[in-house]
């Protein structure tokens, strides 16, 4: 069989621009607009005669009263040049090209449209085929934001990391990053350095506990080996190579799912009266030995440790050996009364300020002094301190004061010009204060705790103001 097919089915198809040219304006519209978000029919001069919307997201409010309006008036300031490239690209049948158009909306928001123009139909009108940019338009916003971000995240990484690198160089104290795979010292600052007598390249990378003695390397074992299964250890007094002794302190933390030892070591000297103690507090051991109020640290049994030169000045001792391993009863307060009542105030306050007792030196003399002292229960050693001060000369001042004390209004009156207010105002203080602690005990029957209680004192501030006052128990 035979198939006769005619001349004109035998010719070459239409190119695109030819069949396009061959359709009405609206009717090419139309069929472009499935294939676009936005179509826009207009006159050979830019007149928009009609469009076609595809897109539900875009908001029709934006391209009502387009028709009749020329399309370069549609859009933002800086698109207008684009607009006419546009026009004079479709008019000289160049090329079609797509370009970004922003078109202005009544929020303040540019809706983003990318366009390209051809003309078509024997009438010349033009066709802008539009797709909407808003979803790119909003991950390039994002991206942007997530770039500032990482970039302020970058400069506090940054900032950080150069805090980290000046404390590391000022640091007094030496300190390593051991980690605890290797066991080798990962990091150092220059302190470190200079205690182990190493350079900073020679002790990066280096086995950590080959830094220490061999006797103490064991030490040093066990202190990382409980850090690991505890996550928290005791200092350990340690030798290095030489005879550099040093506490090693360690912690454990973890960086980028690595765990480190965070080791700072103190180097030890030996400070006053041969006591071996950190180097950076040896400074003040020096000053506590050069004070000159008396010092006394006893342990929790009241048995002195250590004291100073001023007190062994005014108990009247010749060494600290004579005052060491003896209790502090022996030269304090009246024998049985006032360390035991001192002593218990501290442990059920922790502290006491200007305790007012005496002082008996060894050859029998007495002075008057204030105490002040303070409980470390929780230290190596737990232990008290005393501070204790002479107040001879303010104890003869007061006790003329006392003498002197108007006893009514006219005594008052008649040293008016003659004390200066002051005194005036403190004596007549301290006659208020005498006769509302007698009319307390009286009506608490010389109960001191009821009486402390009435008067809104604690009972050491009693105690005291009844020993500067010389209010004593009734006699039976």
């Amino acid at each position: 069989m035979t198939v006769r097919t005619s001349s004109s089915a035998l010719r070459d198809p239409p190119v695109p621009e030819e069949f396009l040219a061959q359709l009405d304006a609206k009717i090419a519209a139309s069929m472009l607009s499935t294939a676009a978000d936005i179509t826009v029919v207009m006159t050979p001069d830019g007149v928009i005669c009609d469009r076609v919307l595809a897109n539900q997201e875009l908001s029709p409010e934006t391209f009502i009263g387009w028709p009749g309006k020329a399309w370069i008036d549609t859009v933002t300031v800086e698109s207008r040049p684009k607009i006419e490239q546009l026009l004079q690209d479709a008019v000289t049948r160049a090329a079609p090209r797509w370009r970004q158009i922003n078109h202005p909306t009544h929020s303040g928001v540019d809706i983003p449209v990318r366009y390209s123009a051809v003309q078509v139909g024997p009438s010349g009108n033009i066709i802008a085929i539009g797709r909407d940019m808003g979803g790119v338009a909003a991950l390039q916003r994002r991206l942007v934001a997530a770039e500032q971000s990482i970039e302020q995240e970058y400069a506090k990484l940054r900032a950080t990391e150069s805090r980290y690198r000046l404390l590391m160089q000022v640091a007094s104290e030496a300190i390593m990053i051991v980690d605890t795979r290797s066991g080798r010292v990962s990091e150092s600052n220059p302190a470190a350095a200079s205690l182990i007598r190493k350079s900073d390249k020679r002790l990066n990378g280096s086995i950590f506990k080959e830094i220490f003695s061999s006797e103490d390397t064991e030490k040093i074992e066990t202190q990382l080996a409980s850090l690991r299964s505890v996550g928290h250890v005791e200092d350990v007094a340690v030798k290095l190579h030489g005879d550099q002794q040093a506490i090693v302190s360690s912690t454990l933390f973890r960086q980028d799912n690595v765990s480190y030892f965070l080791v700072r070591m103190s180097p030890l000297t030996v400070g006053a009266k041969g006591i071996v103690i950190p180097k950076a507090q040896s400074k003040v051991v020096d000053i506590i030995e050069a004070m000159p109020d008396g010092f006394v640290v006893t342990d929790m049994d009241r048995v002195i440790l250590t004291a100073n030169a001023a007190f062994l000045d005014v108990a009247q001792l010749g060494s600290e050996e004579q005052a060491r391993g003896e209790p502090i009863d022996r030269w304090l307060g009246r024998p049985g009364v006032d360390a035991g009542l001192l002593l218990k105030c501290i442990r059920e306050h922790g502290s006491v300020r200007q305790f007012q007792t005496i002082i008996r030196g060894q050859f029998g003399t007495t002075e008057d002094i204030e105490v002040s002292g303070v409980s470390v229960p929780d230290g190596q050693q737990p232990c008290f301190g005393f501070t204790i001060r002479r107040v001879t000369q303010r104890t003869r001042e007061a006790a003329r004061h006392d003498r002197n004390l108007p006893r009514s209004v006219d005594e008052l009156t008649k040293m008016v010009g003659k004390v200066p207010l002051k005194d005036l105002v403190r004596d007549t203080t301290d006659i208020i204060e005498k006769l509302c602690i007698e009319a307390a005990l009286q009506l608490n029957e010389h109960n001191r705790a009821s009486t402390a209680d009435m008067l809104g004192l604690s009972r050491q501030s009693l105690y005291m103001k009844l020993h500067r006052y010389g209010i004593d128990e009734p006699s039976n």
